[in-house]
């Protein structure tokens, strides 16, 4: 007989994590755990406010999927009986976690990847002056890939300037969080494509973001806050030349491996990202790593303290996880 239990969890983040929207000094998580036969199935979820989530709205919504969870649904299942978002995420991974432990076949297996390589993640530079963002990027320089949060109202122009400047061979995304403006976004634009930033991530809200389609783009615009799963996909056609997948949004990996399946089809590329969330978070998304232009997967980098057993980060290579942790 299956049991699930739901628990909320907190680890704190080194030091703070600011972007357009805000700062947070530690991480709530929402962990949903699966007992069966002897096997236990883990998944990990982070409610996000700007998709109207709350830590208690999450916990509740995965409660009142007790019973049929306890039936024993499947994951097919739970794609009809719960919308996209953080609640499903955590019992999607949770359910793959379970069936990778029951049957011993690797998540990874099961979802179609036959080679699960290291991926080498992005690294988070938070929003903050222009002359603090210079300096942990020139701490971070060594990483090969750096994501710079900007859309704080003025200052991004010397933001980007000062951040090419502390980390000259980085590959730099800017993200600015929906900050930037219709007004200001050519501007935005032209700075990143003279600094040689690689990617722009979500320039305008995500209710405005027609306009991307009315303005010279000098740089590839990859969509978040624009993309969640597969029904949000085909309006972004002609505006955005790649999409961040998260695990968060889609509501798992099931929905996420069929929306990069339909992303590919219309010529996007992929990112996978995540929230800021440990080791247990990250596992599942890496299963989409090998497909991926960029990884965005370094939420236990920013934490002062991750789950054991945790991912092997080594500088910004991340390794799969193993059998103890996930999957």
């Amino acid at each position: 007989m299956r049991q699930l239990t739901v628990t909320v969890d907190r680890f704190p983040i080194a030091g703070k994590f600011t972007i357009a929207r805000g700062s947070r000094t530690e991480a709530v998580v929402v962990t949903a755990t699966i007992r069966e036969d002897g096997a236990t199935g883990r998944g990990e979820c982070v409610p996000y406010a700007r998709y109207g989530e709350t830590v208690e709205g999450v916990a509740a919504a995965i409660e009142a999927l007790r019973p049929q969870i306890e039936a024993g649904m499947t994951r097919e299942a739970l794609q009809a009986a719960m919308p996209a978002g953080a609640a499903r995420n955590a019992l999607d991974c949770a359910l793959w976690d379970l069936d990778a432990k029951r049957s011993g076949v690797r998540a990874h297996v099961t979802a179609g990847v036959t080679r699960w390589p290291a991926a080498t993640t992005a690294y988070t530079i938070s929003l903050d002056t222009p002359e603090a963002m210079a300096e942990a990027a020139a701490k971070a320089a060594d990483r090969p890939i750096l994501k710079v949060k900007f859309g704080a109202p003025g200052g991004d122009l010397e933001r980007i300037a000062a951040v090419r400047r502390a980390a000259p061979g980085a590959t730099l995304i800017a993200d600015a969080n929906e900050g930037w403006t219709e007004d200001n976004l050519a501007a935005h634009f032209a700075a990143c494509a003279e600094a040689g930033f690689a990617l722009v991530e979500q320039p305008l809200p995500a209710a405005n973001d027609g306009f991307l389609g009315k303005v010279s783009r000098p740089v590839a615009i990859c969509a978040d806050e624009s993309v969640h799963d597969r029904a949000s996909l085909d309006r972004l056609v002609g505006l955005y030349d790649a999409v961040n997948i998260k695990l968060d949004k889609t509501g798992g990996l099931t929905e996420a491996l069929a929306l990069a399946d339909a992303a590919q089809e219309r010529g996007f590329s992929l990112m996978i990202g995540c929230m800021v969330g440990t080791s247990l978070a990250m596992a599942p998304a890496l299963v989409l790593a090998p497909r991926a232009r960029f990884v965005d997967l370094d939420g236990p980098l920013l934490l002062a303290q991750d789950r054991e057993p945790g991912l092997r980060y080594e500088g910004s290579v991340v390794y799969p996880p193993e059998p103890a942790l996930w999957g």
